[in-house]
């Protein structure tokens, strides 16, 4: 069963290989990372672990049996009891309830271990399966954005002392 877990360094070479093996995947709905992010991936990873020990953001992998990574989700700009969720699922993985399972799970950690109270999160209006994974796990519609040029929706998601994160059923 796949685990979640928080991302250290001896995640970085799956999640190198989860990014290369899905960029093109990725790339058909959110923004490309850009050739710059691999040549220098081993830097911004330690950049990224580096943020997160100060407190500043949140990472997790979900990790497969075989140590590959299924998926990503992130919890980014902490400031005040607030962050920005943001979630890559593999295409191998996607359909199956991950994503919505990853960010039930996140929400849990986001309000039990990081003491959050409210989680932000946008996606594209021509990304229908991240929309129906906000809606499903409680984010609520805040205001329209432009992500990288396309209309998107911002969402926001109140975590409640005490509460299970779930959303309406499927």
């Amino acid at each position: 069963m796949p685990e979640l877990r928080r991302l250290d360094a001896r995640y970085a070479s799956a999640l190198l290989d989860f990014e290369r093996q899905n960029r093109g995947y990725f790339a058909r709905s959110v923004p490309d990372r850009g050739d710059d992010y691999f040549t220098g991936f081993a830097a911004r990873h330690a950049a990224l672990l580096a943020e997160q020990a100060a407190g500043g953001c949140h990472f997790h992998v979900l990790v497969d049996d075989d140590g590959s990574v299924l998926a990503r989700f992130n919890l980014v700009d902490v400031v005040d009891g607030s962050a920005e969720l943001g979630y890559r699922v593999a295409e191998r993985a996607s359909g199956r309830g991950v994503a919505k399972d990853g960010v039930r799970r996140v929400c849990e950690l986001a309000r039990d271990a990081y003491g959050l109270h409210r989680l932000f999160a946008s996606v594209t209006l021509d990304n229908p399966a991240s929309l129906a994974v906000l809606r499903h796990t409680g984010f609520t519609p805040l205001d329209e954005v432009v992500l990288d040029g396309r209309a998107g929706l911002r969402h926001v998601r109140e975590l409640t002392a005490g509460e299970v994160p779930v959303g309406p059923a499927c």
